[in-house]
């Protein structure tokens, strides 16, 4: 393939689940290379649209990491962390991505299914607004690590949701310190490309709030996966496994730009609950394409 600049206005939608914000860029046939240079600019808050992650809208049987789930999906989000780089997973880019094909006309309120890094996941729009996302099942490795800030240590517990978390339970969320910069964690082994680390603190009986320093964006409002991660966490530390009782359990996530709502049943299966808002649309300059840090893709 070859790549050629564009003089054509790109277009692009913002939008956000409690507060996780992203930039949307429609592509049904994957026609726009997006290199993570053009990622960052695109989700600077100074320079450009602003966004702690970008969702790439594209036909899955049009993206070579996607074709292979395209019988069950027809639209793959390609998930872009702010800086640029390639995350396998983002639960409040999931429902975002799905309100955006809802607002778009690809599909109505109901069930779609959407394919991504961490597989695919069934989504279901309710008439009420809120979006239950199937967030499929956690992996716990026993390895996990230690978290340490400002001369403070906690033990963090290792759980996967597509993407790595580790999730430490603190007195205060205060002791998160500014997460402006990854806390550091050690042993580092343990996540060779990185992790997202939650703070969590208790608010209630199957209650809690969390703060999180994401992967490749520093802290964000929020993170679904990272809900997710914390609510299976608590319920292990809680003594309650669905796997082992027989019946779900719920857990209420605070973040700081919302509430969460995170149900794991006896099979393992997760689903998240929570608003999806598309707040604007428009074009790019094309003067500020011509740069060529974003280009259209030739065959």
């Amino acid at each position: 393939m070859t790549s050629t600049q564009t003089s054509s206005p790109l277009p692009f939608l913002k939008g956000h689940g409690t507060e996780n914000d992203f930039v949307i860029v429609p592509d049904a046939d994957n026609a726009v290379d997006l290199p993570a240079a053009a990622v960052a600019r695109l989700c600077d808050r100074r320079a450009g649209i602003g966004g702690d992650g970008l969702l790439h809208v594209v036909r899955s049987a049009a993206h070579p990491e996607a074709r292979g789930m395209a019988d069950e999906a027809e639209w793959f989000m390609d998930y872009r962390n702010a800086d640029g780089s390639v995350a396998e997973m983002c639960g409040n880019g999931v429902r975002v991505f799905a309100r955006y094909l809802q607002h778009a006309g690809h599909v109505t309120a109901g069930e779609v299914a959407v394919a991504t890094r961490g597989g695919v996941k069934r989504v279901h729009l309710d008439k009420d607004g809120s979006v239950t996302v199937s967030m499929g099942r956690a992996l716990l490795p026993e390895d996990g690590v230690t978290v340490t800030v400002d001369g403070r240590s906690w033990p963090a517990r290792n759980v996967n949701m597509g993407n790595p978390h580790a999730v430490a339970f603190v007195e205060s969320l205060d002791h998160a310190g500014s997460l402006f910069t990854e806390p550091p964690y050690s042993p580092a082994e343990v996540y060779p490309h990185g992790v997202n680390i939650e703070f969590v603190a208790d608010r209630g009986p199957r209650h809690v709030a969390m703060r999180v320093h994401e992967r490749g964006a520093a802290e964000t409002r929020s993170c679904g996966t990272g809900a997710c991660a914390v609510a299976v966490a608590a319920a292990r530390r809680d003594g309650a496994d669905p796997a082992l009782t027989g019946t779900p359990v719920t857990y209420t996530v605070d973040v700081l730009g919302g509430t969460l709502i995170i149900t794991e049943h006896p099979d393992g299966e997760i689903e998240m609950t929570g608003p999806a808002v598309i707040v604007a649309e428009g074009t790019i300059d094309p003067s500020w394409l011509a740069d060529g840090e974003i280009e259209t893709v030739n065959d």
